[in-house]
């Protein structure tokens, strides 16, 4: 009868292994390489995620202790100095050329209108200790990085990612970095306000929603009529500036749109976009889903190992953010096929509480879902003694 696999190895049969030895083999990744070679690396770093692990010792101990279950998957238990090693050199693009393919596990089939499309773009503060001062920098002398990120609410997971230092501008990423799918709508935040980065949205057919600043000024246009909704005030045409502030030409050079709206709080916000046929609701309630990425963040940061680093090199922190990003995908792969109506957050931990048991993962999920078991009455007791 043959065993059952780990909740681990389980886990890693997601993983596209053949991407990753093609990766491997065009960079030369494993010429030299004796000990760690890039199958194991990966499993290291995912265990390192699932475990919680704070240091290389930890994640040493764990390996050396499943070792037996290990190899079964071709993985070599990782040595504390070569780990470390690997760590401060191999290159995070390896194990980053993963990552769209198990986004397309996610997303079972292309949508056939891609203006439905979604992305969330933000950014985040991690914080990779002291040792950290020579690339990460952030004001007053705080020692911080940032993830940037874009993320599509329709599979709950990031499209892009990168590391900076803190005190990279976030609309610096957004304009060099991050890719732009045609016709998708685009929600953020203040943190990227530039007329030249709305411009190459809209010339490639992607509708914006963000937020106008109050100095901004706007040249009103007409104005359509009254939103119904109470805490929708008004909804205007209008057109920026024509010149930015170093007397420039606005490459945004089009008609935009001015949502005001009205939050439970009292305070009013002037939403920008330029779509200019769907409903004040609907522009309203797409910024509103803004608050998605800022929940993404704070599950990555409850259930995932990206608050605390083990190394303190920029590859080893970028190393670790793209492990938690591999993990966070892989399981939602698993939570969206075994238990969609279970927690994330809950189904995270039964699976770090099972990682290396050898059962089901959905034995797993139905055994922690089970209803708890009511404490005998006194009449059942009584029965159960006459028998």
């Amino acid at each position: 009868m043959q065993d059952q696999a780990t909740v681990f190895s389980q886990a890693l049969q997601h993983i596209p292994w053949g991407v990753l030895n093609r990766e491997a083999m065009a960079r030369r990744a494993d010429k030299g390489v004796r000990r760690l070679d890039c199958r194991s690396h990966p499993a290291a770093l995912l265990i390192a995620q699932c475990f919680g692990a704070r240091g290389l010792r930890d994640i040493e101990a764990a390996m050396k202790v499943h070792a037996g279950g290990l190899s079964r998957r071709g993985i070599v238990p990782a040595r504390r100095s070569t780990l470390s090693d690997a760590d401060r050199s191999r290159d995070p693009a390896l194990f980053e050329a993963l990552i769209p393919p198990l986004l397309a596990q996610l997303r079972p089939k292309a949508l056939d209108v891609t203006r439905r499309e979604l992305r969330l773009i933000d950014a985040t503060l991690v914080h990779p200790g002291a040792g950290a001062a020579a690339w990460a920098r952030f004001e007053a002398g705080l020692v911080a990085a940032k993830v940037h990120v874009v993320y599509d609410p329709a599979i709950e997971a990031p499209t892009f990612f990168q590391l900076t230092s803190a005190n990279t501008n976030d609309i610096t990423v957004a304009k060099t970095g991050v890719p732009i799918t045609p016709g998708a709508t685009y929600v953020f935040d203040l943190g990227y306000y530039d007329y030249r980065f709305w411009g190459d949205l809209a010339a490639a057919g992607c509708r914006l929603v963000t937020r106008l600043k109050k100095n901004t000024r706007i040249t009103v246009i007409g104005a359509r009529p009254k939103p119904a909704d109470a805490d929708l005030l008004a909804d205007t045409i209008v057109r920026l500036p024509p010149k930015t502030g170093r007397n420039r030409r606005n490459p945004f050079d089009r008609d935009g749109r001015v949502v005001e709206v009205r939050l439970e709080s009292g305070r009013i916000l002037r939403l920008f976009t330029n779509d200019l046929t769907s409903s004040p609701r609907q522009i309203a309630d797409l910024y509103k889903k803004r608050w998605d990425i800022e929940l993404f963040f704070r599950v990555m940061k409850q259930t995932l190992r990206i608050k605390t680093f083990i190394g303190r090199s920029e590859n080893a922190v970028r190393l670790q953010i793209v492990a938690a990003m591999i993990v966070y995908i892989i399981m939602k792969i698993i939570h969206q096929r075994t238990a969609p109506d279970v927690p994330f957050t809950n189904f995270v931990a039964m699976m770090a509480f099972s990682l290396f048991h050898r059962i089901r993962i959905a034995a797993v999920i139905a055994h922690a879902t089970r209803p708890a078991l009511r404490p005998p009455t006194t009449a059942t007791l009584q029965y159960e003694l006459l028998i």
